[in-house]
């Protein structure tokens, strides 16, 4: 069964009033644009990038009193064409006025909606361009793919002053409209393309290599054609339904945007940059409600590729704030993405003339079983108590070009909290003359080889343990320093460090000490008389292979320390910067720290970076099998025993098959 998303009416019509941190709905995004373009500031050639909640100012109390009146505004980005100029404004939707406005010099907006889907058409008209496919033996030229890549920065040729607003798209084959196109990259060939007045600036041909001979189709209508690779003589017969029932419907509720579970509370928010974010996470503890998060999101990504070939050394995007997670957010009504009792969120965005645009089922939460929560087997008595575990599952999966990116975030029956990114899609590959051996990347099917890459993730987590007071410790684990206490050579302590202030706040993993970050709350003490605390507990952690030289390392600087950690202040929302796009200079988190604000006993905000290291493999071809890199966020300390002992038992029926 599948519940239908919430719909809630447009606050101030007489229907029902909006919670503060509620996402824009489509008639306050329409609202903010139109007050825009009617007001002085509007122009023909300016264009609305980004249209999101402004969210208010955190309260003392880490939420809102329903009573207490709060402005709706939207925090508006815009871009100029004509003048190359991007503007901010503050839009109170319901008073009608425009609150800030400025101007930001010196930056370049990420994608505007039709730049994703303009540059294609425009490539294929340029007489240059075609000349290029020509050399390759190419005619049809309705086949061919032009995925837009932004363009980074390479050098003072990209500057602002030097240059309009630029990507660099690269050309793939398609064999049949619907074939898989990835599966013929044109090597060699690289388009500069002007987005403020949407033509070629000029194309770079390298040189002529073969499209690969064999196609790469992976979906239903070619998987058992021979001339495929690789092709199958049928579906596997032996998979038998799985189904997911909840007789009595999901344990959860949803009021708009609130969403409870169990013992846990929190709001979901969705905004074009970032996608889902989560606000006010709490739990409840023998009848108190308690913080523990006041805000989660992904903050930045990057991928930087370890090619030093002409059409793949310059690529590194920063996916979310070079594009936009929202607005790359599938769709989550084809397919089977999850499985169960499903409530669905709608996502609404914006295009670049302030319409509202609604991406149905953008969020997908739903109920997991996993496996057992704890148990215990008495050997002398026989008995035998077990509980299972349970997680609610709040998700979204991105397409951005080739790749798919799945953001789940986990909620345990035990407290815990998991973060974890599935990576899934295809590769962004090469062509290779057949015979040779790609020195930066591997083969994964004749004439095709996937380019060495990573990918990072940085997550921003607004941390409430128990109240705004918090303390960071790095907890090491280490032999026993004392010789005396220690003579049979196998003791070992845990000792806590401080981080005491931003000038300490990054951080690097250690794997020697199986180093882990815990997040404390001084004022609040459990019945043993210790600060009640979380931990993040890193998954897996991959070597940074950015090298300190190259243009992606000073653009990218965030992914060099695994933990960063920061006082809390509302401008500092993401890791690399507002404004990355074309940008050479130094942003975001190296800069947060620079005042080297105290931490100790402070409103703490941690931004984690987790990392994929992608040596390619065969096995990755056509599509990937999911990858899967994340973290944890576990209480310790926050309670006085194990929080899931209260679970009830698990009915016979539903543990045993009888048969």
């Amino acid at each position: 069964m599948t519940m239908d998303s919430t719909v809630l009416s447009t606050p101030g019509t007489g229907d029902q009033v909006r919670y503060p941190l509620d996402p824009l709905t489509g008639a306050e995004i329409e609202s903010a644009a139109r007050i825009i373009s009617d007001s002085e500031y509007g122009t023909e050639t300016l264009r609305f990038v980004m249209i999101q909640l402004k969210e208010p100012d955190k309260t003392p109390q880490l939420t809102y009193d329903p009573t207490v009146p709060v402005p709706r505004q939207a925090f508006v980005t815009m871009y100029d064409t004509a003048v190359k100029t991007v503007y901010e404004a503050v839009v109170d939707v319901l008073a009608g006025t425009i609150d800030s406005w400025s101007a930001i010099p010196g930056k370049f907006p990420s994608y505007l909606v039709e730049h994703m889907t303009g540059v294609e058409e425009k490539v294929r008209e340029d007489t240059r361009w075609q000349e290029a496919m020509r050399k390759r033996g190419v005619t049809d030229f309705s086949l061919a793919m032009i995925d837009p890549w932004p363009a980074g920065y390479y050098g003072p040729g990209d500057a602002y002053d030097n240059s309009p607003l630029i990507c660099r798209p690269l050309t793939f084959m398609r064999a049949a409209p619907s074939e898989h196109g990835y599966a013929r990259p044109v090597e060699g060939l690289i388009v500069w393309f002007n987005l403020d007045k949407m033509e070629v600036i000029d194309v770079e041909d390298h040189g002529v290599v073969p499209l690969p001979p064999t196609a790469g189709n992976y979906s239903e209508q070619f998987m058992f054609d021979p001339n495929n690779r690789p092709a199958f003589e049928q579906f596997r017969d032996d998979v038998k339904t799985i189904e997911i029932t909840q007789p009595d419907g999901p344990s959860f509720t949803v009021d708009g945007w609130h969403v409870t579970w169990q013992k846990w509370s929190m709001r979901i928010g969705f905004n074009p940059r970032e996608g889902i974010t989560l606000h006010e996470v709490t739990y409840t503890d023998r009848g108190e409600t308690r913080p523990i998060m006041y805000r989660g999101s992904l903050s930045e990504m990057v991928v930087p590729y370890g090619d030093t070939s002409p059409t793949h050394w310059n690529k590194n995007v920063f996916d979310m704030g070079e594009v936009g997670m929202g607005f790359s957010a599938n769709p989550l009504t084809l397919g089977c993405d999850c499985l169960g009792e499903i409530y669905y969120f709608d996502g609404t965005v914006n295009d670049s003339q302030g319409n509202a645009v609604t991406i149905p089922n953008a969020i997908c939460m739903h109920e997991e079983d996993y496996g057992i929560s704890w148990k215990h087997t008495d050997f002398r008595t026989e008995e035998v108590e077990v509980r299972r575990s349970r997680r609610l599952v709040v998700s979204m999966i991105c397409t951005v070009g080739n790749y798919e990116y799945g953001f789940f975030w986990y909620f345990y029956n035990d407290a815990t909290i998991e973060v974890e990114v599935k990576l899934s899609g295809v590769l962004t590959t090469g062509s290779i003359p057949q015979g040779e051996e790609p020195r930066w990347g591997k083969l994964v099917a004749p004439g095709i080889y996937g380019p060495n890459h990573q990918h990072f993730f940085n997550f921003r987590l607004d941390m409430s343990i128990d109240g705004p007071g918090n303390s960071v410790y790095e907890v090491d684990s280490i032999a026993e320093p004392d010789p005396e206490l220690n003579p049979h050579h196998n003791a070992w302590i845990t000792r806590d460090t401080l981080v005491a202030s931003e000038a300490e706040g990054a951080r690097d993993w250690n794997w020697e000490t199986g180093r882990y970050w815990k997040i404390a709350n001084p004022s609040k003490k459990n019945e043993l008389g210790a600060p009640v605390a979380y931990k993040l507990v890193p998954r897996e952690v991959v070597p940074v292979m950015v090298q300190e030289g190259s243009y992606i390392y000073d653009r990218a600087r965030f992914v060099q320390h695994n933990l960063w950690v920061t006082q809390y202040d509302p401008a500092e929302k993401f890791a690399a910067g507002d404004y990355m796009y074309q940008s050479a200079e130094m942003q975001g988190l190296p800069t947060f720290i620079e005042d080297d604000a105290p931490l100790e006993d402070s409103d703490v905000v941690l931004w984690y970076t987790v990392g994929a290291h992608h040596v390619v493999r065969p096995e990755d071809w056509p599509v990937m099998p999911c990858a899967y890199i994340g973290f944890h966020l576990k209480p310790v300390g926050f309670f006085d025993g194990n929080p899931a002992l209260d679970l009830p038992p698990s009915p016979p029926k539903a543990c045993h098959n009888h048969c």
